[in-house]
């Protein structure tokens, strides 16, 4: 049996390759006489394809499962459809946001098969601030989807932004650079998370490295295909630096419910960030 079709004839399950800190960011947290408590986040970014795992079949039920498994703060969700012929009219992440008991935020890219194709934005934590960037155009239109959301806990906010940057090298670099642009004078820590389509040492990764912490994945840091990872294109960001502390971060082995894999990351939010 070749390896797809043992791919394909395994039930879902959902396993954890391994909790990765970062050492990079233990100091956010370390500050003497803070204010209140830190604050914990997870945060969960994942391309699912429009809901089409690797047995063809359109699936939002175990996408949502996966949600529900991990039990995110917030997610980022990249191919995404809202009432398009070829996901029978669903709007998905309507849908989504129904089974996962969580706020749905849709960022549409283009007209689609009599509906819109984009990307999307889950919250547990109460939102404000949702915007759609238009960014430089590739072979198709993309946008940075971002919203604000604040700690039920504290009242502290954090920035969430979603991107899909497509297709060539030169065009995912103009999508980074309009982006930087947009968010040059946010002040709130910002969760940079999606399908970057640029690997590690790229032109992409390395400008957006100059001013972001890419967080480290570890050993286990290959994102596509999720049958047969070789390449490590889906990321998660972080900035200012000092605001984060990353507890843990680690990849599902999914193999079935979408070509990528989903990345996982756990976060403390420093005392210093103040509403």
């Amino acid at each position: 049996m070749t390896r797809m079709l043992q791919v394909l004839a395994v039930t879902l399950v959902v396993t954890v390759a391994g909790c990765v800190p970062d050492p990079e960011t233990p100091a956010a947290i370390d500050t003497p006489a803070a204010p209140t408590a830190p604050d914990t986040v997870r945060v969960l970014a994942y391309n699912i394809h429009h809901g089409a795992g690797m047995d063809d079949v359109i699936d939002l039920e175990r996408i949502a499962d996966i949600i529900r498994d991990v039990n995110p703060d917030l997610v980022a969700l990249q191919e995404v459809d809202s009432i398009v012929t070829r996901t029978g009219h669903v709007d998905q992440i309507a849908l989504l946001g129904q089974l996962t008991g969580m706020t749905p935020v849709f960022g549409g890219f283009m007209p689609y098969q009599g509906g819109t194709y984009g990307m999307a934005l889950l919250s547990a934590w109460p939102v404000s601030d949702v915007t759609n960037f238009r960014l430089p155009d590739g072979e198709e239109p993309r946008t940075a989807l971002s919203l604000v959301a604040t700690s039920p806990r504290s009242g502290r906010q954090l920035r969430l932004v979603g991107i899909h940057f497509y297709e060539t090298q030169e065009e995912r670099l103009a999508q980074a650079r309009s982006l930087n642009d947009y968010l040059a004078t946010d002040s709130l820590p910002t969760v940079l998370a999606g399908d970057f389509n640029s690997e590690p040492g790229g032109a992409v990764m390395d400008y957006l490295a100059e001013t972001w912490h890419i967080v480290p994945k570890g050993e286990d840091h290959l994102t596509f295909s999720s049958f047969e990872p070789e390449k490590e294109i889906d990321f998660m960001l972080l900035r200012p630096l000092d605001r984060f502390r990353v507890a843990c971060q680690y990849l599902l082995d999914e193999p079935v419910a979408s070509d990528h894999r989903p990345l996982v990351i756990d976060l403390v939010l420093s005392p210093r960030n103040l509403p």
